[in-house]
């Protein structure tokens, strides 16, 4: 055996100990000790020499979109040869995935180095950070270490308290908004609008998506009182015209405020898809400050893969998982089998505490499923099953209740006829325990 890989593996799991010995405030309900506060994280980054400002920063923020938009930002960016640092939540996987060079994660030997560093800073300092705060650090450390060239961030929730906003983002996207995480955000649009329009800071950028009459103007009028400066709009200064399936993806005619292009092949399923990649494009396009070339945006937009967003995961019978936790991903969900089938599907749901289960199922159109199979995702705040076979049976359809994920998609897989689709959805933490499942089905 190499002993080197020994050493990594161990160094590595010392890391993931020290990292999981944090609050995770994405998996567990939040309240009152957890008061909103950047103060902890911006003084370790203060030690750290500030590595958010180490290159331009674009800033993806929104209740749904944020991560299919910044998989477009990152394609169109690395196309034009720019270094490009992608930091995205949560992970399907490994932790590594949510930090990223040129599309390749960052390596086990990369991660520790930096976990062990602000494991030595929080010694030092005395600050005790949230999970999230430390990977977003780590983030931070590792793209000034390699110097690329721009880093793209994701949002982890809101925007004005996440700790991805010590950076100051040239260009800042708000994808939409809807109702989620009022609990944290809210307890209104409103608000839910104020705290995402906190990424906008003097100078940025804003790249605005479909945010309704009221809110957009809200929206508007506190970006300009934060000192923005050029504010575009999907149906004003940008719009996708034409919004086609196709086999593997969609057709899209998209309009910036200097450009146009025709029929491009975006490989995502779904037609909200177009309005990720508009905002997307617009978001790059404002960056370079000029428009993208044609040919770049097709070479860009032909490799974009989206794990766990419409993501086919089986054939036989066609199953697909789906990260939407709100009724509006729940709506774009369902409305995206009719890009593969008209007929009934087979329902696989889990989701978190702090959702409306009846809510949510009819936003999953669930009188369309021929059976619901309600399972509970491995998360501190996983909804009970109960709670939601109560809903689904409410609403007249049959429901099973299996409680392991893996359990209920088997079962899924046994109880589809030939011609249905199963989706599975509800929960990105069932979505990966899902995905993971159907990895070591035999084919």
């Amino acid at each position: 055996m190499d002993r080197g890989v020994v050493n990594v593996s161990s160094r590595l799991d010392r890391a993931m100990t020290y990292l999981e010995g944090h609050v995770n405030l994405e998996a567990q309900d939040l309240s009152a000790e957890h008061a909103p506060t950047l103060d902890p994280v911006m003084r370790l980054a203060d030690c750290m020499a500030d590595p958010q400002r180490a290159q331009p920063v674009i800033q993806v923020t929104g209740t749904n979109g944020k991560g299919s938009t910044t998989a477009v930002i990152t394609a169109l960016l690395m196309a034009h040869d720019v270094s490009v640092g992608t930091y995205t939540s949560p992970d399907l996987g490994r932790v590594n995935e949510r930090i990223a060079c040129n599309g390749e994660p960052i390596g086990d030997e990369e991660l520790s180095e930096a976990l062990e560093s602000i494991e030595e800073l929080e010694r030092l300092t005395g600050v005790r950070l949230s999970r999230f705060e430390v990977l977003t650090l780590a983030a931070f450390r590792w793209f000034a270490e390699i110097a690329v060239d721009v880093a793209v961030l994701e949002v982890g929730m809101g925007g004005r308290w996440d700790a991805t906003n010590i950076a100051d983002a040239t260009v800042a996207v708000i994808t939409n908004i809807s109702n989620d995480h009022l609990d944290i955000l809210g307890p209104t649009t409103t608000e839910v609008a104020m705290e995402k329009v906190g990424i906008v800071k003097p100078g940025t950028t804003l790249v605005m998506g479909e945010l309704g009459p009221e809110t957009a103007e809200l929206v508007v009028d506190i970006a300009r009182k934060r000192g923005a400066g050029a504010i575009w709009r999907v149906g004003r200064d940008l719009s996708c015209r034409a919004n086609e399936s196709a086999v593997g993806g969609r057709l899209l005619d998209l309009i910036t405020p200097d450009a146009s292009y025709r029929e491009v092949f975006l490989p995502l399923y779904g037609a909200h898809q177009g309005a990720n990649a508009v905002l997307g494009l617009g978001a790059v396009e404002a960056f370079f400050g000029r428009p993208v070339e044609d040919d770049i945006v097709r070479l860009a937009f032909s490799n974009i893969e989206i794990p766990g967003r419409f993501e086919i995961v089986g054939r036989r019978p066609l199953m697909v998982v789906d990260g939407a936790h709100n009724p509006a991903g729940a709506a774009s969900a369902v409305a995206t089998l009719a890009d593969f089938h008209s007929e009934g599907y087979v329902l696989v749901v889990g989701m978190n505490r702090g959702r409306d289960a009846r809510e949510m199922l009819e936003s999953l159109e669930v009188s369309r499923a021929r059976v619901v199979v309600v399972c509970e995702p491995d998360s501190p705040r996983a909804m009970p099953t109960a709670e939601i076979a109560e809903a689904a049976q409410s609403l007249g359809v049959e429901t099973i209740v299996v409680p392991r994920v893996g359990d209920a998609v088997s079962r899924a897989v046994l109880l589809a006829r030939p011609e249905e689709v199963i989706l599975v959805t509800g929960s990105l933490y069932l979505v990966a325990e899902a995905r993971d499942r159907r990895a070591t089905d035999p084919a």
